[in-house]
């Protein structure tokens, strides 16, 4: 526990820019671990790369097929020994509350590869998430360190306007990615939580390039702060209805899902506002939750919004997409469609909520056969409800 206190002291006294400096220095002298390295995953999720490129001059890792990457998929530690002989490698996930941000890879001496010493050192990828995400206030070391391309401008405005790209507690995990990673325009997802709610919105952007994401931007932050004022899932459509007519009168509009889980019930408020589909699992029955559809957000004057409800029971998965994956074509012009939506998603049904929309996006891409010509949002509920889940 001194070690671990020591370690985590550098952490909390370091310069926003200097993380991996201070974590190498305390493992070093506390754990004796050597070669230790950050390595975060690109916005695409396939591959790693190293925050201190120099470190790795043959550039960043893949994610299939690594040791890095299967304790990235797995959110497991997993160790090998090292060429050495003398020493174990040691691949370690960095992820906060669900959301997984990249592997703290070391070398530890066997002799110093103890339980306690692995359990401190699980912590301490923890504790280095947390403080990455602090960090990226002050600095954008990290933030360049998920890119393996440069992002266009819209983009940029995308990633920096989500949440995240999963959330888990007892009750819920939510994993959600968006392709084209590095180019995307206006899909977004959006998510917060209470001790008793768990309000989830899923947007589907009209437009291309700039004009979407901002389009997106201002949709995005009238739910937000509509949300702030602590009102109901119809107002907050409603606000933010009239937010988008006042600025673009009807030109521009988006399609958006709005959804209100009650924690203890599994009781859910919703508001369909648009194109983006709901898919659910049940046991081994995989099919599309049909929704009232209502007007998309900006598309009229004073448009009112009422609310549905549905029930989730404990080992529902929700899968929530947009038009970019269902609609998308093939060269032939083949839709990608519903049964082979459904397919992806079975087939994706041991899979934690996180790597979900990874797979979905797989089988979409292997469909597809071209470069896409939407966006395509996936996002994954699993709900456990009261019986809670898996930590995250």
């Amino acid at each position: 526990m001194t070690n671990y206190l020591a370690v985590e002291r550098a952490l909390r006294t370091a310069a926003p820019h200097a993380l991996v400096d201070a974590v190498r220095a305390a493992l070093a002298e506390h754990y004796g671990a050597t070669d230790i390295e950050l390595l975060m995953a690109d916005y695409s999720l396939t591959v790693l790369q190293p925050v201190d490129a120099p470190q790795r001059p043959a550039g960043p890792l893949p994610v299939a097929g690594s040791p890095e990457g299967r304790a990235f998929d797995s959110q497991k530690l997993y160790e090998r020994p090292a060429p050495d002989g003398d020493s174990v490698a040691l691949y370690l996930p960095v992820t906060v509350r669900g959301d997984r941000l990249g592997i703290l890879t070391m070398r530890l001496p066997r002799l110093r590869r103890t339980t306690g010493a692995v359990q401190d050192l699980t912590r301490i990828a923890e504790l280095l998430g947390h403080e990455v995400i602090v960090a990226e206030r002050d600095t954008d070391l990290y933030l360049r360190a998920r890119r393996v391309s440069r992002l266009t401008l819209a983009a940029e405005m995308q990633w920096q306007l989500l949440p995240g790209r999963a959330c888990s507690r007892r009750e819920y995990a939510i994993g959600a990615q968006l392709e084209p990673a590095y180019a995307i325009h206006g899909d977004n997802f959006d998510w917060s939580t209470t001790a008793d709610t768990l309000t989830l919105t899923v947007t589907n952007g009209m437009g291309e390039g700039i004009e979407a994401s901002l389009l997106t931007n201002l949709a995005v932050n009238a739910l937000r702060n509509a949300r702030r004022a602590g009102i109901g899932i119809a107002d907050q459509a409603a606000l933010a209805d009239q937010a988008l007519y006042a600025q673009y009168r009807g030109a521009s509009y988006v399609s958006t899902l709005l959804l209100t889980f009650e924690l203890a019930t599994g009781n859910v408020q919703v508001v369909d506002a648009g194109s983006p589909q709901l898919w659910r699992r049940r046991g081994k029955t995989v099919e599309r939750v049909d929704l009232e559809a209502q007007l998309p957000l900006g598309m009229f004057d004073e448009t009112e919004y009422t609310v549905q409800e549905f029930q989730v029971l404990p080992g529902d998965r929700l899968v929530f997409v947009s038009d970019g994956v269902y609609a998308a074509g093939n060269r032939a012009g083949e839709a990608y469609g519903e049964r082979a939506l459904a397919r992806a998603i079975q087939a994706a049904g041991l899979l934690h909520a996180a790597s979900v929309p990874r797979a979905v996006l797989q089988a979409l891409a292997e469909h597809r056969d071209a470069e896409p010509e939407d966006d395509a949002l996936v996002v994954c509920l699993d709900w456990f409800g009261d019986k809670g889940g898996p930590e995250g």
